[in-house]
């Protein structure tokens, strides 16, 4: 019960071992000092609360909030104070937004539940006490022997321990985990291979030992020591031998296991990961404005502390005969009543500050997200696949890009190897209509062998060079064949897979059994596999490019075979130990030949690029591959033109020698300034230049147009990313890309964008957003990306001024009532201004707006510009609208105190208005500007737009009227009384009420019109040529 305790609250101890020691079947030793290792029980949980931490931890992370906490704050005040307004004004705000809040990330998390649940209570068979057990997958334990059948889920980390094949092998594929839908192979070693019936099972004497769990699906290491007849056998486990949780068993009825890492250990729960929060350009700017109005707040308070002080001065002010003090008043300390009349000014002014304005972005912002996903134009028809939004905080930040970093290989090319040519002891071959024809003869002419599935012709007196080379490309893969379907099988059989640890090659008629397996990794970038051929061993490697073998003999093969078993039996190092013995294998290699391969670029990646360019960002190509390769497609796709200079930073060897390299590139750049730039620079010449001379080589870098980068490593990539992103320039960065050597990239840059392709899905699971196909990159940035940015930044800048315009009348009010702290507004006005009447208009209007057409923003990517570095968040645009604001609060207030400051007479039948008829008025000619001055603001009318626009002002007459007109019995006090009917029966204050909002909007339209007309931008010259029914192709 305490560990359960400690596990709730986050406070179990880590395990202090560097291994886990599991005993297969949970078969303890019998001596009594032995203590077991504790490990975590099988449930996954993804939820982030229970139901007893739903309520206290959502109010901690939801106050976390500087404007929530700010709300709060003057709540208490106005609880513990007496202060102007009721602590309503503000706690009915607050608890509207920290309960909507509240709600939503309640029925997402029972959605977490709900899902969890179905999990943890899926049936699964266990081996216990002999038989063969029924239970839920939450009651897994590690150690137990579990059945998975065929095309069932792994429900556990398994250590496969043997299947219904006599070799022990299965099939997996691993979709749901890195969306790879290939068939793999797994293996059992040979001294549990037999174990195939429960009875055997519940007789195996065996011990794991493996590394405590980690996220990387791709490393597993760990030994299993076998003891039969008092013998202990030793073999060594690797990924191979490891079945994931999340992956599906096929082509295999069933099999066994032992599970070896359960729940929130397996490595798909690892792999939930929490991505970095990353934070947009909009939401600092927000912040920024927010401190400012801070500002803005304190100043006011202060001031209106100070002059009422100034102006109690006089004694017939401090003390009026009709407002006599208490002798407690008298008494109290003068600092006290200081302290206690600034805080009464800071609630009577805090509606400077929009609570409202974070529930209005955060709606917004997800409302807004599904927009991408419903955008028929990024829907790949193909691959049946649609763009999806990960996270919906980033969206106004994909109209802000500045630089493109992209991956090369699945992102701008579609990741599918066609065979074009290879070359065999000299001599080049190339395919034609599926037969390898010497180059300079025909396939009619062609006298060689031919064989009936490969269909190599060759001279008959080269055939040992060529058919050798065959045989490498042929064995040298780890691919398997799906017997699911039957259309699958070639000639009735598979010429190429392995199976049961042979090769057979139908046109040749040998078989040769596979020894070992040297995996493919990213630093020696080949495999190699070991096979015992009819006559000798082979290691035959690099199965693409480059095709070589090397011969063992018998001897050399068991010194070859016991470094191996050394190295993979090792469970600390055991990656370097691997590269030692892998490299010692692979030397002296009889060079065989080479395969050239053809990888098509995708449909429109030129255009794409093209459109980014004259948008103004700059893209930059990050690849592994080497020279050559990468430059020959960047010209290709239209990254580097033929026109452009190309400066290259290869092979550099020593600081110095990159250093001056990089200087005479610099000279070159500003000599020749007029014409474009590019720059290939590889990975070992980034590492020399980013250790000692970044500001060089970023400033060579910005002077470019278009950078490739070439032999990078995964790291390398994040890292140019960072140096980029960290630069005095501060540009917003996107990554693209498609496979797991990109995910580190993706989650560097300001937005991530991953490509659904054949790579897997690690990189879409770690971006902010994922597309089918590099080409729907143009539409995602220069038309969903530039209408979220204008949308959000007219959003934040609105709310300031809709607030500013609301609270400045009550500033200048307490100059009319001796700072007497008197509230202009009724209390349920202060309450809904935000909630009700002026919040559902600029929540429509930052759902729809459109400046322009999306045809024009796609073929007019230059209006990219026009909103680029934050441009309408600017603090000159900040000051304009905080300005207006001001301006239009005076024109309110002192309008209506033109009207009724001299002669309060208003009505025919000489009865004067009061100060709430007056607050009122205010009121009201502010609740109509500030929605027209919106609906000014709108090009792009829907009916919603119509509808919230007029229905939000016929709401607040509705609602006033109801609300002043009925004597409702449960408002203690009711000052609102037949004050609205009163006011609405007044021609004089219809007229008022027609020309203030008239000459607050009228000098708004003139600058419109004078600007659009003098001045116009790229967007409003777009606008006028699509309103003129124009069409694209004529401009």
């Amino acid at each position: 019960m305490l560990r359960w305790i400690r596990q709730q609250l986050g406070f179990d101890p880590p395990h202090q071992s560097e291994t886990r020691t599991i005993y297969v079947a949970n078969r303890f030793p019998q001596h009594g000092h032995y203590v077991p290792q504790r490990f975590a029980d099988n449930r996954i949980i993804s939820s982030k609360y229970t139901i007893w931490n739903f309520v206290p931890k959502n109010l901690f992370e939801q106050f976390r909030r500087i404007a929530n906490f700010y709300f709060l704050i003057i709540f208490l005040v106005q609880l513990m104070i007496d202060t102007p307004t009721s602590p309503v004004t503000s706690g009915l705000p607050l608890f509207f937004v920290i309960t909507v809040t509240a709600i939503k990330q309640g029925y997402e998390d029972w959605l977490r539940h709900k899902a969890d649940n179905e999990v943890n209570g899926a049936p699964v068979f266990v081996v216990r006490s002999g038989s063969l057990v029924q239970t839920r997958s939450k009651n897994i334990r590690v150690g137990d022997i579990v059945r998975v059948a065929k095309d069932e889920t792994f429900p556990v980390d398994l250590v496969l321990l043997s299947s219904d094949r006599e070799d022990g092998t299965c099939h997996i594929t691993t979709a749901s985990l890195d969306g790879e839908t290939n068939l793999k192979t797994h293996y059992s070693v040979a001294e549990t291979a037999v174990c195939q019936s429960v009875s055997q099972l519940e007789a195996l004497q065996a011990v794991v030992e493996c590394q405590q769990p980690e996220a990387d699906l791709y490393r597993f290491v760990g030994r299993i020591t076998v003891t039969q007849h008092g013998e202990e056998i030793v073999r060594p486990l690797g990924p191979e031998n490891l079945l994931l949780r999340g992956a599906r068993l096929k082509n295999t009825k069933e099999i066994f296991g032992v599970a070896v890492y359960t729940g929130m250990e397996s490595k798909m729960a690892l792999n939930y990961k929490c991505k970095s929060q990353k934070r947009s350009a909009v939401e600092k700017s927000m912040n920024t404005f927010l401190i400012i109005y801070l500002g803005i707040l304190l100043f006011e308070a202060i001031l209106s502390t100070i002059l009422k002080y100034a102006w109690q001065a006089e004694d017939k002010w401090d003390e009026p005969f009709y407002n006599q003090k208490t002798e407690q008043e008298r008494n109290s300390s003068p600092i006290l009543k200081f302290i206690s009349d600034f805080l009464a000014f800071l609630v009577l002014y805090n509606f400077i500050i929009p609570i409202s304005l974070y529930v209005t972005v955060e709606m917004q912002k997800f409302l807004g997200s599904f927009f991408i996903g419903w955008d028929l134009d990024l829907y790949h028809e193909e691959s049946d696949q649609k763009a999806q939004v990960n996270t919906s905080d980033l969206n106004e930040e994909l109209g802000q890009v500045e630089y493109v970093f992209t991956d090369k290989t699945g992102t701008l090319t579609e990741n599918e190897m066609q065979f074009r040519e290879c070359s065999i002891n000299g001599t080049k071959y190339r395919e034609v209509n599926g037969k390898l024809i010497p180059e300079g003869m025909t396939d009619d002419s062609s006298d060689g062998v031919c064989s009936s599935f490969i269909l190599p012709c060759f001279p008959s007196n080269q055939i040992g060079d060529e058919l050798l080379f065959v045989k490498a490309v042929s064995l040298c893969h780890t691919v398997q064949i799906s017997y699911d379907q039957p259309d699958c099988l070639v000639g009735g059989g598979d010429p190429f897979s392995h199976a049961n640890g042979h090769s057979r090659l139908l046109f040749c008629e040998n078989q040769y059994k596979l020894l070992h397996v040297l995996e493919f990794d990213a630093n020696r970038r080949r495999m190699s596999v070991i096979l015992q051929t009819p006559s000798a061993t082979n290691n035959e490697s690099l199965r693409t490019l480059v095709v070589a073998c090397r011969h063992f003999s018998p001897e050399e093969y068991d010194d070859v075979d016991r470094r191996l078993n050394a190295a993979r039996t090792a469970l600390q190092q055991r990656e370097e130990r691997l590269q030692e013995a892998f490299s010692y294998i692979e030397k002296d290699l009889q060079l065989l030949g080479a395969t050239g391969v053809e990888d098509k670029l995708q449909d429109k990646v030129q255009e794409t690029i093209e459109a980014l360019r004259l948008a103004g960002i700059k893209v930059w190509v990050l690849t592994g591959d080497k020279h050559e390769t990468a430059v020959s497609v960047s010209l290709s796709c239209g990254h580097f033109h033929r026109t452009m200079n190309i400066l290259e930073l290869l092979q550099q060897r020593s600081d110095n020698e990159c250093a001056e390299q990089l200087r005479i590139l610099a000279r070159r750049i500003k000599e020749d300034h007029v014409i474009q730039h590019g720059l290939v620079v590889d990975g070992a010449s980034l590492s020399l230049a980013l250790r000692e001379h970044e500001k060089l080589f970023m400033e060579v870098c910005k002077n470019c147009s278009a950078v490739l980068c070439c032999r990078m490593a995964p790291l390398q990539k994040a890292k140019v990313v960072r140096l980029l992103k960290t630069s005095p320039e501060k540009p917003i960065t996107l990554a693209i890309g498609d496979g797991a050597n990109d995910v580190s990239m993706i989650q560097e840059a300001h937005v991530g964008i991953g490509i659904m392709g054949k790579e897997g899905r690690q990189a879409v699971r770690n971006s902010d957003y994922a597309i089918a196909r590099f080409k729907f990159l143009a539409k995602l940035l220069l038309v969903h990306g530039h209408f979220y940015y204008i949308r959000i930044a007219t959003l934040v800048q609105y709310f300031f001024y809709k607030n500013v315009c609301f609270i400045t009348p009550q500033f200048l009010y307490q100059f009319f009532c001796l700072f007497s702290q008197q509230t202009l507004y009724d209390s349920v006005y202060l309450t809904l201004y935000n909630i009700c009447f002026t919040s559902l208009p600029i929540l429509i209007y930052s759902l729809f707006e459109q400046l322009v057409h999306p045809h024009v923003l796609q073929n007019k990517p230059g209006l990219y510009r026009d909103i680029s570095k934050n441009s309408l968040l600017s603090f000159r645009t900040f000051l304009y609208w905080t300005l207006l604001g001001f301006c239009h609060a005076f024109v309110f207030f002192f309008g209506s105190y033109i009207l009724m400051g001299e002669d309060t007479t208003l009505m025919g039948n000489g009865q004067m208005f009061g100060n709430w008829t007056f607050g009122t008025l205010v009121f009201t000619v502010m609740v109509i500007t500030v929605t027209l001055k919106l609906a000014l603001e709108t090009h792009f009318w829907t009916w919603m737009n119509h509808f919230v626009t007029w229905g939000s002002i016929a709401f607040y007459f509705i609602f006033s009227l109801f609300y002043g007109g009925i004597i409702w019995p449960f408002l203690h006090t009711q000052d609102m009384y037949f004050v609205f009917v009163q006011l609405l029966s007044s021609g004089s204050a219809w007229f008022a009420i027609i020309i203030i909002v008239i000459t607050c909007l009228f000098p708004d339209v003139v600058k419109k019109v004078f600007y659009r007309h003098l001045q116009p931008t790229s967007t409003q010259k777009s606008q006028v040529t699509w309103g003129g029914g124009l069409s694209f192709s004529s401009e």
